[in-house]
C-alpha cells in the first residue's frame, strides 16, 4: 500500500507540473513575447485555458494532501524549512486566479485591464520559479534542522544559485508546454505559426537554462552529473528526451499538433524521472547528512492502508470526468 502512495505522489507531482505548468506557461508566453503579439497570443492561450485551468491544481492539492497524511514528518519539515516559498508559491496562485478571471471576466473594460494583465504574467512566472526553487531546496542539501538563526534556517535552506536556476529551468518548461499546447488550439496559418515559432524559442530557453543548472550545481558542489548520468535509467531517460526533442522539431515542420505535445509531455516526464530516480526514497536532503525518506518516515500502516484505497476509489470515479471535462472544452475551444 506504501508504494501505491508513493507512485499517486510522484504522479501527482507530474501531472501539475505537466498541466498546471502549462497553465502558467500561458502567463509567462504572454509576458515575454514581443508587444506586438500580444493580443493575438493573449486570445489563443485564453482559448486553450480558459474553461478547466482551474481544475489543474487539483494534482498540488494531492500531493499535499498525500504528504500531509501519509508523511507527516516530511510535510512538517518542508513547512517549516521552506514556508517563505511556499506561501510566496501559494500567493502567486491566487494573485494569478484572481487577474485572471477580473481580467477576462470583469464588466467594464478600462484602464485596470492592464493592472490585471501584468498581475496575471508576473505570477504566472512567480509560481512555477518558487516550485523550481522547493524542488531544489528538497535535494541540494542545504536544509539544516540544526541552524541557529533565521537566515541559515529560513533563507539559506532555498534562496542558492542552484535554486535559482533550477527556478528559471521549471519556468522555461512551462512556457515551452504552454507554447506546444497552443499548437493544437488554433487553425492552421498564423497563429499557428506563430505558436510553433514561441515554442520552438522556449526550447532554446530550455536547453540554456538547463545549462546554468549544471553550471550552479558544480558552483555550488552538487553532484548533479553524477545523479542523472550515474545510472542505467538516467542515462536512459536523458537519452529518450533527446531523441524526442529531435523529432520534436519534426513534429513542429509538419505541424503536428498531437504529436508536438505528446512529445513535449514525455520530454518533460523523462526529465522529471532523471532527476528524482537517484535520490528514492529520500525526499528530503539534510545538509550534515541523513534526510526523510519515503520509507521510513511514512505513518501510520493503517493510516497509509486507508489513504492508498481512497487514492484509488477517487482516481476511479474522478479521473475519467476530468479527463472528459478537458477533452470536451478542448474541442470547444478550438471551434470558438
Amino acid at each position: 500500500m506504501l508504494l501505491i502512495v508513493i507512485v499517486f505522489l510522484w504522479a501527482s507531482i507530474c501531472l501539475y507540473l505537466l498541466l498546471g505548468g502549462a497553465d502558467f506557461g500561458a502567463g509567462i508566453v504572454e509576458l515575454v513575447v514581443p508587444r506586438r503579439y500580444k493580443p493575438q497570443i493573449r486570445a489563443v492561450m485564453a482559448r486553450a485555458i480558459g474553461p478547466v485551468w482551474e481544475a489543474n491544481h487539483m494534482w498540488l492539492i494531492i500531493a499535499i494532501v498525500i504528504l500531509f497524511v501519509g508523511f507527516p514528518e516530511i510535510y512538517t519539515t518542508m513547512s517549516i524549512f521552506m514556508h517563505i516559498p511556499l506561501v510566496a508559491m501559494l500567493l502567486g496562485i491566487i494573485a494569478r486566479g484572481t487577474a485572471f478571471v477580473f481580467r477576462n471576466y470583469d464588466a467594464v473594460d478600462d484602464h485596470w485591464q492592464l493592472l490585471y494583465a501584468r498581475i496575471f504574467m508576473w505570477s504566472s512566472m512567480v509560481t512555477p520559479f518558487f516550485l523550481g526553487v522547493l524542488a531544489a531546496a528538497t535535494v541540494s542539501r542545504t536544509i539544516d534542522p540544526q541552524a541557529g538563526d533565521f537566515f541559515s534556517a529560513y533563507i539559506g535552506s532555498w534562496f542558492t544559485w542552484f535554486g535559482v536556476a533550477i527556478g528559471l529551468f521549471t519556468t522555461a518548461i512551462c512556457g515551452y508546454l504552454a507554447a506546444t499546447y497552443a499548437i493544437g488550439t488554433v487553425e492552421r496559418g498564423i497563429d499557428q505559426a506563430l505558436a510553433i515559432r514561441i515554442a520552438k524559442r522556449f526550447i532554446y530557453l530550455v536547453v540554456v537554462a538547463g545549462a546554468l543548472v549544471f553550471l550552479a550545481a558544480f558552483y555550488s558542489d552538487i553532484p548533479l552529473i553524477e545523479w542523472i548520468f550515474g545510472g542505467i535509467i538516467g542515462q536512459a531517460a536523458i537519452g529518450l528526451a533527446t531523441i524526442s526533442l529531435a523529432l520534436t522539431f519534426m513534429a513542429f515542420k509538419r505541424k503536428k499538433a498531437i504529436a508536438s505535445r505528446i512529445l513535449a509531455g514525455f520530454q518533460v516526464v523523462m526529465i522529471l524521472l532523471a532527476a528524482t530516480y537517484q535520490h528514492y526514497p529520500e525526499l528530503v536532503l539534510f545538509k550534515n547528512g541523513g534526510g526523510l525518506s519515503l520509507l521510513s518516515h511514512a505513518g501510520d500502516e493503517k493510516t497509509i492502508t486507508a489513504l492508498a484505497w481512497a487514492l484509488l476509489a477517487g482516481s476511479i470515479f474522478i479521473l475519467p470526468f476530468l479527463f472528459y471535462l478537458m477533452r470536451v472544452f478542448g474541442r470547444r475551444s478550438t471551434q470558438t
